[in-house]
């Protein structure tokens, strides 16, 4: 990848890290979102935290008729706005998703958001920013059975 910044979708792609995640952006549909205008904060799981999901998760959640599921579970790790690990140091927040649920985000001790832990913070794009995660976060039980 080149010094120069690209959007969120563009980003996840170069770095190499995140061809689950992409694959499933683009089988729910949310390339276009992903790489709107935004600005936007995306907590996504590297392809390793995919692959730790019980087997066949993944495969489940990109087939066409489980969309709407994938979509949800896609959405619980955006936030609306460009949210950087300077503006959560020392924080507890429990800010709402894209998808509506609540974000524990604890950054009293690194960050974590709904237990994962960020891994790499603050990879800036034109439209937001990226922070690694080691997990794929869930749906909150209330949000997956609306």
């Amino acid at each position: 990848m080149t010094d120069k910044i690209h959007d969120i979708v563009d980003t996840a792609v170069a770095a190499g890290a995140f061809g689950t995640l992409v694959a499933a952006v683009t089988a729910a549909g949310l390339v276009d979102t992903l790489k709107g205008e935004g600005p936007f904060t995306v907590f996504a799981p590297t392809d390793a935290a995919f692959a730790a999901l019980p087997d066949g998760t993944v495969e489940k959640l990109v087939q066409p008729e489980q969309r709407d599921a994938l979509t949800a579970l896609l959405l619980v790790h955006v936030l609306p706005g460009a949210v950087h690990s300077r503006d959560i140091a020392g924080q507890t927040l429990r800010p709402a998703s894209v998808g509506g649920g609540p974000l524990d985000i604890d950054g009293t001790n690194g960050v974590t958001v709904n237990g994962a832990t960020v891994i790499t913070a603050d990879i800036e794009c034109t439209n937001g920013v990226i922070h690694v995660i080691d997990r794929v976060l869930q749906p909150a039980a209330a949000d997956a059975a609306a």
